[in-house]
């Protein structure tokens, strides 16, 4: 008999993600069934497995996002397209993606580098620095700011709105889902207020872009831009401020790899999989079943919650050999960090080079790295969040 706890309790990944109980559920029960009056609700389903996750994630259809992407049923008032199905999803997104090609991102790279140089400068002299605050968080809060037009002195308020969000159960931020949704509209009030002007004044950035596009011959409604300014901004930074995070820690545990790194920078891309597969950022996403189906040996009702492990599925022992081995020489590295199907993320070009230049500015300037003290994670059900990185190097010249 498998006890698997509530998975909707943030002090369940206190330690990281719990991957002992998944590890029992892929081999014994893929597709488990979480018994509780959760929320007034019926329980939810736990999908732990690599392919299940594809094939659920292929079906938007028959696994719908549009009832809610998370394991509460929060009701929000604000649209978004991780909370939308075919055919709006790939409308709303075309608004979007033009920006964030693979050419259009790989032209940024020289400018990206000016900002990890800038970004190292500040701190390579003091020898110690709090990696996250000073470091990991900065470069994908500039990039995003840049690319929706807002100014660099507010790049520090959505950092803000950002933890309160996303870090409300984090005793650190003390904040309510009230407080949490007082952020949300605060980011709304700021972002109507650059809306406003882009209006007028059309520039060369994505929120002119969002502004000026139409779906189905009409412009964005101010609920639709705010909900589309919310997603990217929240999302195109807290991700991979993580994804940076965990990577320097992952390399600080395996020093091999941290020096062949050094030597061989062009070692970096394949590394960076890796850390994608082996600590993903976000733990889950969910989807709802709009019609009677099965999955496996399992009975899917309609209108069931179907929770989609992705730290799961990137050990699932089917799926990838050894597993539970970092390795940064792994080839065909198809894990599902970003996600699969018509929910693919959209910035995952963007993340990959902001990740690449930013480690490869690390590599060349912070030496004899170590941890300082003790880190500190996030608190949550949702995030594979680091707040705090105490770290002390040797400074090398730029």
């Amino acid at each position: 008999m498998i006890e698997v706890p509530d998975v909707s309790d943030p002090d369940v990944f206190e330690s990281g993600f719990p991957h002992e109980i998944f590890r029992q559920l892929r081999r014994e029960a893929p597709v488990y069934w979480h018994e509780g009056d959760y929320q007034g609700g019926r329980g939810y389903w736990i999908i732990s497995r690599y392919e299940t996750i594809k094939t659920i994630s292929r079906q938007p259809m028959l696994f719908s996002s549009a009832s809610g992407t998370s394991i509460e049923d929060r009701g929000d008032s604000f649209v978004s397209m991780i909370g939308m199905d075919p055919p709006d999803h790939r409308r709303y997104r075309a608004l979007v993606s033009g920006g964030f090609t693979p050419r259009q991102i790989s032209d940024q790279e020289p400018h990206h580098r000016e900002i990890v140089k800038s970004i190292l400068d500040s701190v390579v002299d003091r020898g110690q620095c709090d990696f996250v605050v000073d470091v990991s968080a900065e470069l994908p809060l500039r990039v995003i700011a840049e690319l929706l037009g807002v100014p660099q002195s507010a790049c520090h308020d959505i950092f803000d709105w950002s933890n309160r969000m996303i870090g409300s159960q984090d005793p650190e931020y003390v904040v309510s889902e009230r407080e949490a949704g007082n952020a949300a509209q605060e980011m709304f009030v700021f972002a109507n207020g650059l809306a406003e002007d882009r209006l007028k004044n059309r520039r060369d950035d994505l929120m002119s872009t969002i502004l000026h596009g139409e779906v189905d011959g009409s412009r964005l409604d101010t609920l639709e831009f705010d909900s589309f300014f919310l997603l990217l901004a929240v999302a195109g930074n807290e991700t991979t401020r993580n994804l940076i995070s965990h990577g320097l820690l992952l390399l600080l545990e395996h020093p091999e790899d941290l020096v062949r790194l050094r030597e061989d920078p062009s070692l970096l891309p394949a590394a960076i999989e890796e850390m994608l597969r082996f600590k993903s950022p976000v733990y889950y996403m969910r989807r709802t079943a709009t019609e009677d189906t099965e999955l496996g040996d399992q009975r899917i009702r309609k209108g069931d919650k179907l929770m989609l492990y992705y730290p799961s599925a990137n050990r699932d022992e089917d799926a990838f050999d050894r597993p539970d081995a970092f390795d940064i020489d792994r080839k065909n590295n198809h894990h599902l960090a970003f996600g699969v199907g018509e929910h693919f993320c959209v910035g995952t070009h963007l993340a990959r080079l902001e990740t690449r230049v930013m480690f490869e500015g690390i590599l060349e300037r912070m030496h004899d790295m170590e941890l300082a003290g003790p880190i500190a994670t996030l608190r949550s059900n949702l995030i594979d969040g680091i707040k705090h990185i105490p770290l002390k190097f040797t400074a090398a010249s730029s």
